[in-house]
């Protein structure tokens, strides 16, 4: 497991939005970018300064993807049938923390890969706590008896900062949800506009 070594809401700043739509993001406060010299006028980005930044907010809206298994995730959507973007927006809402976050059974990217790690997460009824794991279609991801009393889990499903998407069909009395397809681009509730275009081009130079 991969450790977080920076403030998960620094990158809010440094993007300049919210990039995952909640109220606690400190760009809410201080629309402009961290240390002493943000608020000076933002310079243009070059083509290589966009892309960057496009495949920095998508690796960073996922937690602690390294970066090299955002390059694995790349490679293999460059290797499929179809357009590489998509294939990797599909594959990154295949992860396991990924679809635990979307059924709304954690509030964040960062609590839903914590319960994988920590054995809070079934898969098919089998205990997973792998939080890269790729979910197939027809999968039932369910909490384990003791995580469905904690009181994380239960304000997040109660919660109306965010929907279930269509792609994930989540039963919030059994704690469990079934992970119907991989979605398109347009299918994913990104608070924040993401760009797989850019990121193709970054690591296709």
């Amino acid at each position: 497991m991969s450790k977080r070594t920076n403030a998960k809401y620094k990158i809010d700043r440094r993007m300049g939005e919210s990039i995952w739509g909640r109220p606690k993001s400190p760009v809410n406060k201080r629309s402009y970018g961290p240390g002493q010299h943000g608020q000076r006028r933002a310079k243009k980005l070059s083509d290589y300064g966009t892309q960057l930044m496009a495949k920095q907010k998508l690796k960073g809206y996922y937690g602690n993807i390294t970066e090299r298994q955002f390059r694995k995730y790349y490679t293999e959507a460059s290797r499929r049938q179809g357009d590489t973007g998509e294939n990797m927006i599909g594959l990154l809402e295949r992860r396991l923390d990924a679809v635990v976050y979307r059924a709304k059974f954690a509030p964040t990217p960062f609590s839903a890969r914590q319960m994988v790690s920590h054995g809070h997460v079934k898969v098919n009824g089998r205990r997973v706590t792998i939080s890269s794991y790729q979910v197939k279609e027809g999968d039932t991801v369910e909490l384990t008896a003791k995580a469905r009393d904690m009181a994380l889990v239960l304000e997040a499903t109660k919660s109306a900062e965010r929907d279930v998407p269509d792609y994930v069909e989540a039963n919030h009395d059994k704690m469990s949800a079934k992970f119907l397809r991989a979605p398109k681009l347009a299918d994913v509730p990104y608070a924040a506009q993401m760009q797989p275009h850019l990121i193709v081009e970054f690591y296709s130079r």
